[in-house]
């Protein structure tokens, strides 16, 4: 079968549109580490999917995945020691505040949880986001995904500018104006919400504002805009989907940017590709979730997401994974920031661990974003054995989030790739 054929075949069976990467797509019949292989044997560095945190078909968690599938996999409304010891250590790796977990399958339900319990303990509605924000793609969380691109579909969410040094809401503030300048923005959104709205809930946020560029966050800002969300009666969710389970090099991304969020939620990385979230905070505040919501997942919260998750944590921990991250990743982004004056489409090199974005512009001074140049560069690097992609509020930022087996070898695999292509820009 041709690769025409099958896309047809695709198109038919799923619509027309469901998203496909790249002009030319790739058809991917095995993982193995931090590579994927292509239907005629080719194999390819991945750079982007962070769902198999500890490598693609990974031997131990593929075994507790089928050891526990063929002994027993039931819901939830049995004793199970499992799942009760995998909440334990889940929360144990959290900062003391994170005490009780309810279990889902995705980061979309964990957020969608987390809403439900900021406003069953607020008694408000409203939620506040960045305006580039993404977390997830049900009715409520949908809402507030690029609320600053286009209307706001809600009228129970605002959103601020994400914060960032790199295009900063005004050039020639100092850090700490910078920071005040922001928390200004925030506080709008909060007023907004509690003169003309809803009432002010939560603010929702991604630890490291990933989908944001991984931006540059000016010094202090999340510690005191938690102390403001908190002085405003709401609380704080921290969205580690994409930047927990040691992708910054820590376990949590909030760890890095120094605050104590009062609801965490995680997924993608959890199971390894086994669908698997969860949402943690107070057991105060979870007692009373249940109280009300009576929740029910038929497939979270069972022996099969317990023992995968706790294979992941396992394999985590045994090869040295935060430190891979760590060390890897600043390799990598120092590579990378070796480009900024060799390359003056190279914009700007961020990033924290294993989370690194490149912003492509048009020229280093003007900063006008280039989304044409990053989605050739994703292009041209998969044509190189390379996959990546691009994110960001322009689209211009390439993503570069591999699973934390990811090596050196393979990160200088990647600069020189990334010089061939600038170089055939430049030819």
């Amino acid at each position: 079968m041709t690769k025409d054929s099958l896309r047809n075949r695709r198109e038919r069976a799923l619509g027309s549109g469901a998203e496909l990467f790249y002009d030319e797509p790739l058809e991917i019949v095995r993982g193995e580490g931090a590579y994927l292989f292509d239907a005629d044997g080719r194999r390819y560095v991945d750079m982007y999917n962070n769902v198999p945190a500890v490598g693609h078909a990974n031997p131990a968690v593929v075994k507790a995945m089928a050891e526990q599938q063929a002994t027993l996999n039931t819901h939830s409304r049995y004793l199970h020691r499992g799942i009760v010891t995998f909440a334990e250590r889940l929360t144990a790796l959290n900062h003391d505040g994170i005490e009780s977990v309810v279990f889902s399958c995705s980061g979309t339900e964990a957020n969608e949880v987390a809403i439900q319990i900021a406003r069953l303990i607020t008694r408000k509605r409203g939620l506040v986001c960045t305006d580039a924000a993404y977390h997830g793609n049900s009715e409520v969380v949908d809402s507030m995904s690029y609320v600053g691109l286009s209307p706001s579909r809600s009228g129970e969410v605002r959103s601020f500018p994400f914060p960032e040094r790199y295009r900063p809401l005004k050039e020639g503030l100092s850090d700490e104006e910078l920071c005040d300048a922001y928390l200004q923005r925030v506080a709008a959104a909060i007023n907004s919400l509690n003169s003309d709205g809803p009432g002010f809930a939560a603010l929702i946020i991604c630890s490291i504002f990933a989908n944001e560029g991984v931006p540059v966050v000016p010094t202090g800002f999340m510690h005191k805009v938690t102390e403001l969300v908190h002085r405003e009666g709401g609380l704080v969710i921290a969205d580690e989907v994409q930047s927990g389970y040691g992708r910054t090099g820590l376990w949590w991304g909030y760890e890095c940017l120094d605050f104590r969020p009062d609801i965490v939620v995680t997924g993608k990385p959890m199971g390894n590709g086994l669908p698997l979230g969860a949402t943690a905070t107070k057991k105060d505040y979870i007692d009373k979730f249940r109280s009300d919501k009576d929740y029910f997942n038929t497939c979270a919260a069972t022996p099969l997401q317990a023992a995968v998750g706790m294979a992941v944590l396992d394999e985590i921990e045994r090869l040295d994974l935060l430190r891979n991250s760590a060390e890897v990743g600043a390799r990598l982004l120092n590579g990378l920031r070796d480009r900024l004056d060799r390359y003056e489409e190279v914009g700007d090199a961020r990033g924290l661990g294993l989370f690194l974005s490149v912003e492509m512009v048009r020229d280093s001074l003007s900063k006008e974003p280039d989304r044409d140049l990053a989605l050739y560069l994703s292009d041209r690097l998969k044509e190189k054995g390379f996959l990546v992609s691009y994110s960001g509020k322009y689209e211009n930022v390439l993503k570069i989030r591999p699973p934390l087996v990811f090596s050196h070898a393979d990160a200088e695999g990647f600069l020189v790739a990334f010089d061939e292509c600038m170089e055939e820009l430049h030819a």
